[in-house]
């Protein structure tokens, strides 16, 4: 049974009011509270339950049992803010969606922002805009995984991305929990390595299960596969595209269709470990201090400690797990010991960068550590005069690059899929993306100066086209950045490295002007395997 509760009810309410009562199974509960006298006595003419009373006043819902979801309906802007605090202080853990009204200001915006978990705007087809909010809750997305979970046959892989981050290890770990929790036997599998300090700290400290996988290892000991944190099969993360999948949890938004008989795409939210959160929750199961310690972890890394992209989900989640995390575990993941060779990385990103106004770019050449990529550019990024930063290397056959902004007119997510999605595979956030492109001609050299004069070759390629797509974002002046107009395609050995960049594009989202953390704290995403790796 859903329960849910509408706040006042104008216009759009009542026409949202309508249609959920028709959609309404036969054990559902709907509940309208509005000061319209009349109205109210329309509505339940209708057999639809209301209740005369102000909307905006807290001691109207202080009885009401807690809903699965709130919507707040009225057409007025000012009742709609007031309804919406007095419903969040009242009930601190539901979802709520609420509508801004006709004559929202900035500061109205602001305020939705920090109480609604949805919100509907007047330009948008309003009606549609909440019906498709409201038409699956939380509870009911956590009845139907259930639901699939009971009919499983098997043993279930919960996978991750390839090299996951502590929000997939996180999320993976959760739905294990979960599926165990129902009698489904589960694995959390991954493809790649672990190889940050602190990822592995998160994994040995927390004494976390987790299955590495070698490239060819068969799957046929499973009957169900989930993916979490990326949402599509073959892209990053070993399996085979072609593979039927049962579950798909992610915060990313997809870039392709996205196959499973569960899914649940929260773009609204800062993190995977979030929605996992609120599956464990809805489940009823006792929080286990490793699991809650890990969710939380992730959540942090994810949304750089509540500074990026986060939502007021991230910040409930967060509420719910920090009574079971343990906090001096978290502290020595935060803290682990920094390696040589990540110092030497970051002593050649700094010593090698290319400056061109407020964006560095810098090779390190070879790489022992991929890892240390993010860590470079983030150091970058703390110089004074620099807000964009783009750091890479090579190992075997690959080219990895790592990207950090807290300039507010910079998507890196789409400047680095403007810049290499033709010749590799590239995506992440606004302000923390990455990059891996195959440079296969690399493996076949044997001698070491024509191997190095791949390296330099493909060092400019990567370098103009990273600028190539900053220089021509919306919004730039002509010439800004702009020191070359020769392009290189082809590296020595008949390897196509680049091409002539087409037209690129980024969206100005938000800004960023934390300051970049230093090396070993903690705030490391595994940027470069995020957004289905692309």
């Amino acid at each position: 049974m859903v329960f849910r509760l509408v706040l006042g009810c104008g216009t759009v309410g009542r026409q949202v009011v309508e249609r959920l009562a028709e959609r309404g199974d036969g054990d559902d509960r709907l509940l309208v509270i509005t000061d319209d006298e009349a109205l109210v006595e329309t509505l339940r003419d209708e057999s639809i339950p209301a209740r005369h009373a102000d909307p905006t006043a807290p001691d109207t819902i202080a009885n009401v049992d807690a809903p699965d979801l709130l919507f707040v309906g009225s057409d007025r802007t000012d009742v709609n803010r007031e309804a919406l605090e007095t419903a969040r202080d009242r009930f601190p853990g539901v979802e709520i969606v609420a509508y801004l009204g006709g004559n929202a200001t900035v500061t109205d915006r602001t305020t939705f922002g920090g109480h609604a978990d949805r919100i509907v705007d007047a330009d948008s087809p309003i009606v549609e805009a909440v019906l498709e909010s409201t038409a699956t809750t939380a509870a009911e997305a956590a009845i139907e995984l259930r639901r699939l979970l009971d009919s499983l046959d098997g043993r279930l892989a919960v996978f991750t991305h390839d090299n996951p981050d502590p929000d997939a290890i996180a999320s993976a770990t959760a739905l294990v929990d979960i599926a165990e929790s129902v009698g489904v036997e589960a694995d959390a599998c991954y493809f790649g390595n672990i190889s940050h300090q602190e990822n592995r700290a998160m994994v040995n400290l927390l004494d976390l299960d987790l299955r590495n996988l070698a490239p060819d290892a068969s799957l046929e000991e499973y009957a169900a596969f989930a993916l979490v944190d990326h949402s599509r099969p073959g892209v990053n993360d070993g399996l085979p595209e072609e593979l039927d999948v049962d579950i798909v949890i992610d915060h990313h938004p997809p870039r392709g269709p996205v196959p499973g008989r569960f899914v649940d795409l929260r773009e609204g939210v800062g993190a995977t470990s979030t929605v996992l959160t609120e599956y464990v929750d809805r489940f009823g199961l006792p929080f286990d201090t490793r699991t809650a310690t890990a969710l939380l972890y992730g959540i942090r890394v994810d949304t750089n400690d509540f500074s990026r992209e986060v939502a007021p989900a991230d910040f409930r989640a967060a509420s719910t797990l920090q009574p079971h995390a343990d906090t001096s575990v978290l502290r020595q993941i935060e803290q682990p010991t920094v390696e040589g060779d990540t110092l030497e990385t970051i002593a050649r990103a700094i010593k090698n960068r290319e400056q061109r106004d407020s964006v560095a770019v810098a090779s390190v050449g070879r790489l022992s550590d991929r890892d240390a990529l993010p860590q470079a550019a983030d150091q970058l990024l703390a110089m004074e005069g620099i807000e964009t930063t783009l750091v890479f290397g090579f190992r075997d056959e690959m080219a990895f690059l790592s990207a950090r902004s807290r300039a507010n007119d910079v998507d890196l997510g789409e400047t680095l899929r403007d810049a290499f999605d033709r010749i590799g595979s590239a995506g992440g956030h606004a302000d923390m993306a990455g990059a891996q492109l195959e440079v296969g001609v690399l493996g076949q050299v044997d001698d070491e100066d024509e191997a190095e004069s791949i390296v330099s070759v493909a060092e400019e390629v990567i370098t103009n086209r990273f600028f190539e797509a900053i220089r021509t974002r919306p919004g730039v002046p002509a010439g800004a950045y702009d020191r070359t107009s020769e392009w290189l395609f082809t590296v020595p050995g008949g390897s196509d490295v680049g091409e002539t960049g087409g037209d690129a594009s980024a969206a100005s989202e938000r800004t960023d002007s934390s300051p970049a953390p230093a090396p070993g704290s903690g705030r490391y995403e595994d940027e470069t395997t995020d957004s289905d790796g692309e």
